[in-house]
């Protein structure tokens, strides 16, 4: 195959997105994207969250968007983000704090999401023990520049590097916060949403979501009500290079999805 898409062989996103321990980045993001509030409206007022079919369609919907978005061909990935960007060009949601109704794809929203996204990939795989140099950390943000591409936004809109990933966030949390009208995600999680054929997993849930919420930075811990401490950024890191050397035992061809294992030979070869 000759199109590798958005991303490609020597990416450093085809080298970190593969690893098993991103799991815990993809329930990071979701907790980080949380914390905007017409982002989370828009997510609570177009789904029903606790609907078993809904909310597991859902995520195998989203799960395979990151699939094609990661290791899809060019054309792949142009109709996942049609399909994408036609959905929430068709969604509003209510803003109670001003009264005003808005879209789904403002950018604003789509920017905090985007950059939720890439802040918690990149901070699970580095705090895991995956190998990245600062450079290629650097590179990693850059190269989602295209994936932002994909729902909607402008690469110059979004951030290039870590320094300004880390400037983009600290400017947006005066308005960062959880809604009232959201169940929390760790309380939600004990009571996981899940279909029949995979309930014996529903006990790995509520630890799953509480390392996830582990990962986060203090202030965003706060946000959602529970403790920040340096004991528990500790703990984290220390549960995150367990798992990801545990994981390292496993062989390569049960470790790695086959769109994984493909990304590797190509990047060998």
């Amino acid at each position: 195959m000759s199109d590798h898409g958005i991303f490609g062989p020597g990416s450093v996103t085809w080298r970190v997105m593969g690893e098993p321990i991103l799991l815990v980045g993809g329930f990071r993001a979701l907790l980080m994207q949380g914390l905007h509030p017409r982002a989370m409206r828009g997510v609570l007022q177009n789904s029903a969250l606790m609907d078993p079919a809904e909310s597991w369609a859902r995520f195998q919907r989203t799960t395979e968007f990151v699939r094609v978005r990661t290791y899809g061909t060019t054309e792949e990935v142009e109709r996942a983000g049609r399909r994408v960007r036609k959905i929430h060009a068709k969604l509003t949601a209510h803003d109670p704090d001003t009264g005003e109704t808005y879209r789904l794809d403002e950018p604003d929203a789509l920017r905090w999401v985007h950059v939720g996204e890439v802040d918690s990939y990149l901070t699970v795989a580095r705090r895991a023990g995956v190998r990245l140099s600062d450079a290629e950390a650097d590179t990693f943000v850059a190269e989602w520049r295209r994936a932002a591409e994909v729902v909607g936004l402008r690469t110059e809109d979004v951030p290039g590097s870590v320094a300004e990933l880390d400037a983009y966030i600290r400017a947006e949390r005066p308005g960062l916060r959880f809604v009232p009208e959201a169940v929390h995600p760790l309380r939600q999680s004990l009571n996981a949403p899940l279909p029949r054929l995979l309930t014996p997993l529903k006990p790995a849930l509520p630890a799953l979501t509480l390392l996830a919420f582990a990962t986060l930075p203090r202030w965003a811990r706060r946000l959602y009500g529970l403790p920040a401490t340096p004991v528990g950024d500790l703990w984290a890191t220390a549960t995150l290079r367990a798992l990801q050397t545990g994981i390292g035992l496993v062989p390569a061809q049960v470790r790695y999805t086959p769109a994984a294992r493909r990304a590797h030979r190509m990047t060998a070869a």
